[in-house]
């Protein structure tokens, strides 16, 4: 979404991105971002919760007016309703779903890259 919409502002269409991975989104240079601290997938508002949503949908759209530089990131101030435990599901080094083959299989494609790049070819 975040090339989309850098490529959508070259050609003169400004854009909001609405995102709830931050560090993702701002590191791909949007011109702005309304950032909800919400589980990935859910970054207009929890499902149901329509009063949520067209207030998340309200700050992006008031985003267009307000931001006064590249790059702006606005935080709305909701708070997700089944509380923060998704986070400790979310940032974890383990990674609980790989499975040792898994994990294997992406270290020697890593490694390969890593390979490939010092000869060049990457």
């Amino acid at each position: 979404m975040s090339l989309v919409a850098r490529y959508l502002e070259e050609n003169g269409i400004p854009t909001v991105v609405a995102a709830a991975a931050r560090d993702i989104v701002e590191t791909c240079g949007v011109p702005r971002l309304l950032f909800t601290d919400f589980p990935l997938g859910n970054p207009c508002g929890e499902p149901g919760n329509e009063d949520q949503q067209r207030q998340i949908v309200a700050m992006a759209l008031d985003l267009f007016e307000s931001a006064t530089a590249p790059r702006t990131t606005n935080q709305t101030p909701f708070k997700w309703s089944k509380g923060e435990d998704w986070k400790t599901k979310v940032f974890t080094q383990e990674q609980p779903w790989q499975t040792e083959e898994i994990k294997n299989a992406w270290l020697e494609k890593k490694a390969l890259y890593r390979k490939l790049k010092e000869d060049g070819g990457a």
